[in-house]
């Protein structure tokens, strides 16, 4: 628990009532209830919500012993979609903003890899695995998140029924850790893209000497054709607008007999808006989609082969991650503030929370072109 001790002004009664819907108290003395430093927090949820609470929480104004087990009870509750006065108002503003605009556009495709992908590949390098794999582990079969991400890999390229010789397109490739795996255990020649600069320049200094070539590139960009083509963690930046396009995209680019696979994080049902705190801090532009989302942008383009959710791995991994962060801060302190720790802490432990709620998804679904006519077999290992 903080050693800062919680106020004694009562909270508003609307907001006392609102958090009791998922057995949630200002002060009390469950792991999962808010421990309030300064009453402006009050104010900052009326007028803001959830991303009230966030940027209250990053600025020392209320804790919680276990945000996790927090946050799986407001979206159980389905407090994210409901919001006090003026709170309420704003939400509205924000769900007609993504509707009308194409957040996502050719111009906006680089904001979140400057701010977040960007944000220091030491926080990166002591939050994840070796591979520096950003995106849910399997583990069905893991003991540890090393050992899950290896396993997840794995999956990937079988799913994808991988051949030496091959090419493959990894649309979204992070710091390089599928490709170099691909190239080094299957044998294909890799053409990687990513919209993070920090992410290029440790993926090629990962992959060199491989048949890995890495650009820093929007996908709307890319020519040429290839064998397979696989995206981890990279739909989820795409954006309903331009959903059509994506998949338009991978069809010009995938060859007729091959595979593509696709990694995302979705929702279980369709949300108007991405939260707010999510989208200001962590991802820019970002939109989960849900099962109607995906199959409608997807028919008439591509066939579903399959269609796997694993999502409450997600959960696991993100505490796993949570973990790392927080044991490797004292290294870390010297170079960031406290700002950041407790942003990441809330980001990694409200998005456990959002997964263990079951709100959220993460699935891999394998696609191919009308005109394959080979039968594709489902890897479940």
């Amino acid at each position: 628990m903080p050693s800062v001790p919680a106020v004694d002004a009562a909270p508003p009664a609307i907001l006392r009532e609102l958090l009791a819907r998922a057995d949630v108290r200002f002060n009390g003395t469950r792991p999962w209830d808010m421990h309030v430093h300064d009453p402006r927090l009050y104010r900052r949820l009326l007028t803001q919500w959830s991303l009230g609470a966030g940027e209250a929480y990053v600025d020392g104004d209320w804790d919680c012993e276990r945000l996790d087990q927090l946050f799986e009870r407001l979206l159980r509750a389905d407090l994210d979609r409901t919001a006090p006065g003026r709170a309420r108002l704003r939400l509205l503003a924000e769900s007609l903003r993504q509707r009308l605009f194409n957040l996502q556009s050719t111009a906006r495709a680089h904001q979140v890899g400057e701010r977040h992908y960007d944000a220091g590949n030491d926080v990166f390098e002591a939050m994840l695995d070796s591979r520096m794999i950003y995106s849910c582990a399997y583990w069905q079969h893991a003991a540890d998140l090393e050992q899950a991400q290896q396993h997840k890999l794995a999956m990937i390229c079988r799913k994808l029924e991988l051949q030496p010789g091959e090419t493959l397109l990894d649309i979204g490739c992070g710091w390089g850790g599928l490709a170099r795996w691909a190239a080094e255990r299957h044998g294909v020649r890799v053409t990687g893209i990513t919209v993070s600069r920090e992410q290029l320049a440790l993926a090629q200094a990962r992959c060199e000497g491989l048949p890995v070539t890495l650009l820093l590139q929007d996908y709307r960009a890319l020519q040429g054709r290839f064998d397979k083509i696989v995206s981890v963690g990279m739909f989820e930046h795409v954006g309903l607008k331009n959903y059509a396009t994506y998949f338009d995209s991978v069809r010009r680019l995938l060859a007729p007999d091959g595979l593509f696979l696709l990694h995302t994080i979705g929702v279980d049902r369709r949300a108007p808006h991405t939260d707010p705190w999510i989208e200001r801090y962590i991802f820019p532009n970002g939109k989960l989609p849900s099962p109607a989302e995906l199959a409608g942008a997807m028919e008439g383009r591509l066939i579903v082969e399959d269609w796997h959710n694993f999502g409450p791995d997600y959960d696991r991994t993100l505490m796993c991650w949570a973990e790392r962060l927080e044991a490797a801060w004292p290294r870390l302190s010297a170079r960031y503030d406290e700002g950041l720790r407790r942003m990441f802490r809330y980001y990694l432990l409200s998005c456990a929370g959002f997964f263990r709620s079951r709100q959220g998804q993460l699935w891999q679904l394998v696609l191919s072109r009308p005109e394959r006519r080979r039968v594709y077999r489902s890897v479940r290992p």
